[in-house]
């Protein structure tokens, strides 16, 4: 699957553009701030309907306008669709795939995958636990449908929840929020199934990538963290009660879940060198595209941010050896220089083409 065209109007710093895209690499090369990591964000639009950067839309419109659109055709085989995202202030976001708009936008998750290598992604070990659960849901969310509904279902049952948490001194009743107790409790069981099953299954995938990369020099491990190990989800808001009233809101589920990033038991963020994060990080992004590509049986498109310029000539080398053998499929480039990745390209017998953008418009 590709992406073979892409029209943008009004999309952060982009008046408007039209690309025509080859099947095999593409690169946006130019100085920094001119939108090369704008048009990967638009095309992680067109697969995740919203921003890999700022998931607030009308911040990511163009200066002095009030609406931007963010257009592709994408090419699967002989199946050819196009997607359309239009979001106008004030309004409402409208995702469309072949002029058919969708109801609901989680409907659209997993149907054009993409997976961004990025040096942001290093907020997944600074960060907190809510980073890693969001790379987490999104990861099985691509093949799961009925996970995505749960998550959401769960989510919306304890905005109810915590609503109460903080009426609850004012009430006399505990009979509606235990109502809504029984439901998450069912919820959570779900979740927590096919986030433990996800885990096992990805995490051999993960270390093997590991390993390729760093000569199998230290473990690594990636271990869920849940409560639910030991308890129900009901178990825990007996538990919690009373410290829930008084907090108002809910301590304990799947939504206060982590996963554990460790280099030889030890927390990576804690004991692990610079080197070693970048090579978790990589590891756990190239696992996340080959686990996409071996449940839906198509190779995502993969976003490359400014990995020349953070990355050391091993890790890039790694990242280059699968293109070459073809072992990834469409993939995007960003460079600050126009000279040293198509260099590097050439040396590694990779075709490719390049984009010059200049203050978000394509050079000539």
């Amino acid at each position: 699957m590709f992406i073979s065209e892409l029209s943008l109007v009004n999309f952060k710093n982009i008046n408007q553009a039209e690309f025509s895209f080859s099947s095999s690499v593409n690169c946006f090369l130019g100085n920094n701030g001119q939108g090369k990591t704008n048009l990967l964000d638009a095309i992680y639009y067109l697969s995740y309907t919203k921003s890999f950067f700022n998931s607030i839309d009308s911040q990511n419109v163009n200066f002095n306008e009030n609406f931007f659109v963010v257009q592709g055709k994408i090419e699967d085989k002989d199946y050819t669709f196009d997607l359309y995202c239009g979001m106008k202030k004030a309004e409402k976001k409208v995702f469309r795939k072949n002029k058919k708009v969708y109801k609901k936008l989680a409907d659209h998750i997993g149907v054009f995958p993409v997976v961004m290598i990025t040096p942001y992604d290093i907020n997944l070990i600074l960060e907190g636990s809510d980073t890693r659960r969001k790379f987490l849901d999104g990861l099985i969310s691509q093949f799961n449908k009925q996970y995505l509904a749960d998550l959401l279902s769960y989510n919306k049952l304890l905005k109810q929840r915590n609503a109460m948490l903080k009426d609850i001194r004012f009430q006399k009743s505990y009979d509606l929020l235990e109502v809504y107790e029984t439901s998450m409790d069912e919820k959570a069981r779900l979740i927590y199934k096919v986030r433990k099953d996800f885990i096992e299954e990805f995490t051999p995938l993960f270390n093997q990538f590991y390993r390729d990369i760093s000569s199998n020099l230290e473990h690594v491990d990636l271990l869920y963290d849940t409560d639910l190990n030991d308890h129900t989800l009901s178990e825990l808001f007996q538990l919690n009660r009373s410290k829930d009233e008084k907090l108002g809101y809910t301590s304990a589920g799947i939504h206060r879940e982590d996963l554990v990033f460790s280099i030889e038991g030890h927390p990576i963020k804690k004991f692990g060198s610079q080197g070693q994060q970048k090579t978790y990080l990589i590891a756990l992004k190239l696992a996340k595209y080959e686990f996409i590509r071996q449940q839906k049986k198509v190779s995502p498109v993969l976003l490359l941010d400014d990995i020349f310029d953070k990355l050391d000539d091993n890790r890039v080398g790694y990242i280059l050896d699968l293109i070459r053998m073809n072992k990834v499929g469409q993939c995007f480039i960003t460079d600050t220089s126009t000279t040293k990745v198509p260099s590097v390209l050439s040396d590694f017998n990779v075709t490719f083409n390049q984009f010059e953008i200049v203050s978000g418009t394509i050079k000539s």
